[in-house]
């Protein structure tokens, strides 16, 4: 797309069917009119046609003229909804009229981005803004702003957020919510007037965040409907937010989605000359219901050159085979029997260094123990990379046990609250009134907006990558941030979620640019800390704590809504689930980590050979598909939740040619109907013919049927894909807790 001409009345962007368009003719920043569905390609005439034509009706008892919904909305444009821009200096200069000070432009980046940027300001209230909209080559659309203090004295910002409208046809919305070990829970209602915020205060992400907040036509699904998605790229506090007011939301539409970083009172104060930007937040539109969001989403991070490019290795993760319970025999043992099964990456849990036991001490001391570890980690790394394998290590540097020589020699380093005269620093066991955050799991939180304690960590860490030879960090993070406040220049505490957020990004890129090739998990309390800021540096996120595979078949399913399956970390647990105790059979466990960075995580040296057997299968299946999983479009099907299809779920993967796909057919509960539904195959090219082929390498479901259903019997069937996708297959009878693994592939 060519460079449009500076100061036109309208803007347009197109691209990959979604479009947004732009009133370019007020004084101020621009107004956004529409953004969804691609109208076409509008020549200047029938834009400004356009523009006239959605002008609304002024009421009575309404402001005198239709108002705008600018990029920055607020009180001066006529906005009574949450404004995009609020702070003050010293309670004054709180409503800046922003008034464009150069023409808009769009350009068309190296990367096939149509980028916008906007400035504006307010000279007597002392405020600059620019506004950067992007919308990506998929149709993903990333708003971000700076706010410049150009005023004397300082002015404290207390938010700024990224609006855009959304028609009334939009009446629902839907986000998710959970906890640990049960994060993505989804939730419906109404978008109803009146504000829906999604506000994490936790200072991570949170289990119970909202990856995306959807507002969507009625009954939308997966396959159908029209839908608009929002999300914040940030790993501290953030709020996602729905607003929808009696007199809409200007010419634009019937409400907004919002949202941005959430900052804590005088938590970002600008000096003279100081800017402060936001993170960016993503908006994703699809008139093809949540598949089709999703698409966006995960066409653009896999865009990003930053984006893991080789095969994503099959892992065993030793938390779950050991626990604390480390020695190098056992552990040697372990690696052994995963490079037998297949494993291409060994990754050392938790328990490796100072007084670390158990969870009560230790943490923060990144030494290796030489009680346990007396000739070190390299005899283990070496053996691990002698069988073919790479070395990965768990680490938790933002985290401390008071417990911990670390803390005896830094009190001040933890996070909150100075203690007063009277009262300790830190204590090993309860706080008993000490101004200090309440302990979570036994540990505190390193301020790493202190340079000292920055610099500990990077050199602890570096020197340890170098000396043992790691290849991949397991990066956890494993409470809550309360009461964090850190030390200012002028040595007033205040508010440090941000700071310290904006370090744990510098430390990883630090370490990266250190360690080229160097890999690191997101893990935080399994998955409290998901969102597109962490992924910018960090090649995969742990979903979750749990390893039950009846927990993950919904986690993972709602965890893809935002992130690819190749960025998911999905293990096949023990037989018996450590965190929920159930029981569930080796197939099923192996189907359901099939379906993203599959490992185990499972004590496999105790494994009958039958078992050995079935997981090399699996393994093998797994780097077979993996060039599949991890590139093709995620596809789940719009199953009722009574009826026939009720406890059943039907998802796959379909290559970008739509040549190939796999599928996987899961029974999570027993249905009060005898026979399942069709099974319709989405995604498929309907002019092409498929050869279904039934894969039981990671295990067969157990037959339940006296006459089995035929073409599932016999392993294979071929059909076009229009009789797949209208028509289907019948449906093998399955047990609850038992999945099928369909691969498809065009004649």
């Amino acid at each position: 797309m060519p460079d449009q001409p500076a100061r036109p009345d309208t803007l347009l962007l197109r691209a990959a069917g979604a479009a947004v368009l732009l009133d370019t003719s007020g004084p101020g920043l621009p107004s956004v009119l529409h953004w969804g569905a691609d109208p076409g390609d509008l020549d200047a005439d029938a834009r400004a046609r356009l523009v006239a034509a959605l002008a609304p009706a002024v009421p009575h008892s309404a402001l005198d003229t239709p108002w705008p919904l600018t990029l920055l909305p607020g009180e001066p444009d006529g906005w009574s909804g949450r404004p995009g821009l609020a702070g003050h200096r010293d309670g004054a200069d709180l409503f800046p009229r922003l008034v464009a000070d150069s023409a808009p432009t769009v350009t068309t980046t190296d990367d096939g981005a149509q980028e916008l940027v906007a400035a504006a300001a307010d000279a007597a209230a002392g405020v600059a803004t620019r506004s950067v909209l992007r919308l990506e080559a998929d149709g993903l659309l990333r708003v971000r702003h700076t706010v410049t203090n150009t005023g004397a004295g300082t002015y404290v910002l207390a938010g700024l957020t990224a609006v855009l409208p959304v028609p009334a046809r939009a009446g629902e919305l839907f986000d998710l919510t959970g906890r640990w070990c049960r994060e993505r829970s989804p939730q419906r209602k109404p978008f109803d007037h009146g504000t829906h915020a999604r506000e994490s205060r936790r200072g991570r992400t949170g289990h119970d965040a909202t990856l995306l907040l959807v507002a969507g036509t009625a009954g939308f699904g997966f396959r159908h409907g029209e839908v608009w998605g929002v999300h914040v790229a940030w790993s501290g506090n953030h709020a996602h937010l729905a607003e929808r007011l009696a007199e809409g939301a200007g010419a634009g539409g019937a409400g907004v989605l919002g949202g941005g970083e959430l900052l804590l009172p005088g938590e970002v104060r600008l000096a003279a000359g100081e800017s402060y930007t936001s993170p960016w937040v993503c908006f994703s539109w699809s008139g093809e219901g949540l598949d089709g969001l999703t698409a966006r989403v995960h066409r653009w991070v896999r865009a990003r050159p930053q984006h893991p490019r080789r095969p994503r290795p099959l892992t065993l993760n030793s938390w779950e085979a050991v626990y604390f319970d480390h020695r190098l025999d056992r552990l040697t043992e372990l690696a052994e029997r995963a490079a037998e099964i297949g494993a291409e990456r060994f990754v050392l849990d938790d328990g490796w260094f100072g007084s670390r036991r158990n969870d009560h001490s230790g943490l923060g001391d990144w030494t290796v123990s030489d009680a346990v570890w007396p000739q070190g980690l390299r005899p283990l790394a070496d053996r691990v990379r002698g069988l073919g394998m790479e070395f990965g290590l768990w680490f938790e540097p933002e985290m401390v046990n008071p417990d911990s020589d670390l803390v005896r020699a830094h009190p001040d380093w933890v996070l909150g609250p100075a203690p007063g005269a009277d009262e300790p620093a830190v204590t090993s066991g309860p706080v008993d009134g000490a101004r200090l955050p309440r302990p979570w799991r036994r540990q505190m939180v390193l301020d790493l907006a202190r340079p000292e304690v920055f610099d500990h960590l990077l050199g602890r860490i570096s020197a340890l990558v170098d000396e043992i030879g790691i290849a991949y960090i397991k990066w956890d993070h494993n409470r809550d941030l309360h009461e964090s406040l850190t030390p200012g220049p002028d040595g007033v505490r205040r508010g440090g979620v941000h700071l310290q957020t904006l370090a744990i990004y510098r430390l990883l890129d630090a370490l990266r640019e250190r360690h080229p090739g160097l890999e690191i998990e997101s893990c935080s309390s399994g998955g409290a800390r998901v969102d597109l800021g962490i992924l910018d540096r960090t090649d995969r996120v742990w979903a979750s704590d749990t390893n039950d595979a009846l927990e993950r078949q919904s986690i993972q399913r709602w965890t893809g809504l935002l992130v690819p399956p190749e960025l998911v970390g999905s293990h096949v647990g023990p037989p018996v689930a450590h965190t929920t105790g159930r029981q569930a059979h080796l197939s099923f466990r192996c189907v359901t980590a099939l379906f993203g960075h599959a490992g185990m995580e499972w004590d496999v040296t105790t494994c009958s050979p039958e078992e050995v057997a079935q997981l090399k299968g699996w393994a093998g299946l797994y780097k077979e598909l993996r060039g599949l999983l991890h590139s093709g479009d995620v596809v789940r099907a719009d199953l009722p939740e009574g009826g026939p299809a009720a406890g059943a779920w039907l998802h796959g993967v379909v290559a970008p040619d739509r040549r190939e796909a796999v599928y996987s057919f899961v029974r999570l509960t027993t249905s009060a109907d005898l026979q399942p539904p069709r099974l319709l195959l989405p995604g498929l090219d309907d002019a092409l013919e498929y050869e279904v082929v039934r894969r039981d390498e990671a295990g067969a479901p157990w037959a339940v049927e006296t006459v089995p259903v035929p073409w599932f019997a016999a392993g294979r069937t071929v059909a076009s894909g229009a009789v797949l996708r209208t028509v289907g297959l019948a449906a093998p009878l399955l047990n609850p807790e038992q999945a099928a693994v369909l691969h498809v592939r065009a004649r």
